[in-house]
């Protein structure tokens, strides 16, 4: 399993339309072979930036079998608008 990690700096003042396009676009990578699971949490001391953790069976779920999907291009519209700058995605295993 690895964990796909995320800080998505959303343009200021656009944070609820940001979280109803997520709430949207939330079941298109739940849809995804290998998906386990998702959070996404809202800082706390920077309210323009989110977590997104993404749970996956193997990285190539996420870097092929979801990138390259046909159901990512609606994913990349309701979603990538939002963010200034484009996050940094990395991608995590559990050694311990």
């Amino acid at each position: 399993m690895i964990t796909e990690h995320a800080l998505l700096p959303v343009i200021p003042g656009q944070e609820d339309d940001f979280e109803l396009a997520f709430s949207e676009a939330r079941p298109i990578i739940a849809s995804m072979a290998g998906f386990r699971k998702l959070s996404l949490s809202r800082s706390i001391e920077s309210p323009s930036t989110y977590l997104l953790l993404v749970e996956w069976d193997r990285l190539e779920d996420h870097t092929v079998g979801f990138r390259q999907s046909d159901q990512y291009g609606n994913w990349r519209a309701l979603l990538h608008h939002f963010y200034d700058p484009f996050p940094v995605v990395e991608h995590y295993e559990i050694i311990l």
